[in-house]
């Protein structure tokens, strides 16, 4: 069942492309960025401060704060080649390192709409 939901992701996200302007990252819905990430070994990166990390974050999660000078040299030590899914509080720093990573050169980048928000809403 997750192959086949990871695989109509991939689907999805190659027609997700705006014919005028190239998007840096697929924005995933909560149920899918959960179905990618749970129990998956994953560049999970976290883009809020530390002060808002230590409130609460997705399990797994490394800390890498957009505002931080050291922000484009902390991304240097993970995989381009590899999957990146980040979030920040509500999608707006993570839309921004999403934009910041594709410039980096980082492939396959996934956005978690809504933010940590999002995933901590009671369903």
């Amino acid at each position: 069942m997750k192959n086949i939901l990871f695989l109509f992701v991939i689907i999805a996200s190659a027609f997700t492309v705006n014919a005028q302007e190239q998007e840096s990252a697929v924005l995933l819905s909560l149920s899918e960025f959960k179905t990618l990430i749970e129990g998956q070994n994953v560049q999970l990166i976290d883009v809020r401060t530390p002060e808002e990390f230590q409130e609460g974050h997705i399990e797994g999660a490394i800390n890498i704060d957009f505002f931080s000078e050291d922000f484009e040299n902390q991304f240097k030590e993970l995989d381009k080649e590899q999957p990146v899914y980040v979030y920040c509080r509500s999608g707006a720093r993570s839309k921004k390192s999403a934009l910041k990573l594709s410039e980096m050169g980082f492939l396959k980048i996934y956005d978690l709409e809504g933010g940590i928000l999002n995933y901590n809403k009671k369903e």
